[in-house]
């Protein structure tokens, strides 16, 4: 038996995530599970823009960011379905999204992590790097990648009701 109590979803909040969110709800609404929502915001501090003056100058900037992300992370966890699972919404800061997606599946009892994936070419991803394709390497528990928006096995329940009908 498969028992998964802890589903987490990692979101960029693009089309993809958008896709691996509709996955990881009806997972954790078919398993009973709890549903983590996760967006990795960057550390602006840290990326190199250009020395200490932009601290000096806009030091609620990376508090901005942070606060756009739990905003917009808060409103597509929002579920109007009354079977909906319980959802924690989280935010962190890194310029690593992969490893704090990682750290966190390693410090909560994550039992899935479900992302989407761009499905990029050979050389875009040699060029570019994937942050799906590291999770994979490194999680310490399954990985559900979702390619948006090919193949999808998830309908809408409305659709299954019409065409049941």
């Amino acid at each position: 038996m498969i028992a998964l109590k802890h589903i987490l979803v990692a979101t960029d909040f693009g089309e993809a995530s958008d896709a691996a969110l509709i996955y990881g709800r009806t997972l954790a609404r078919t398993f009973g599970s709890r549903l983590h929502v996760l967006h990795v915001a960057e550390n602006i501090f840290t990326r190199g823009i250009g020395g200490e003056a932009y601290i000096a100058v806009l030091p609620d900037l990376q508090k901005d960011v942070e606060d756009a992300a739990q905003k917009q992370l808060r409103e597509i966890v929002i579920d109007n379905d009354p079977d909906a699972p319980p959802v924690t919404p989280v935010v962190l800061t890194s310029n690593t999204p992969a490893m704090a997606i990682v750290d966190y599946a390693r410090t909560e009892p994550i039992d899935l992590i479900v992302m989407g994936t761009h499905g990029r070419g050979a050389i875009a991803q040699l060029l570019m790097g994937s942050v799906a394709e590291r999770v994979v390497r490194t999680a310490p528990c399954p990985v559900l990648t979702v390619r948006c928006p090919e193949r999808d096995f998830v309908v809408p329940d409305t659709l299954v009701a019409v065409k049941k009908a």
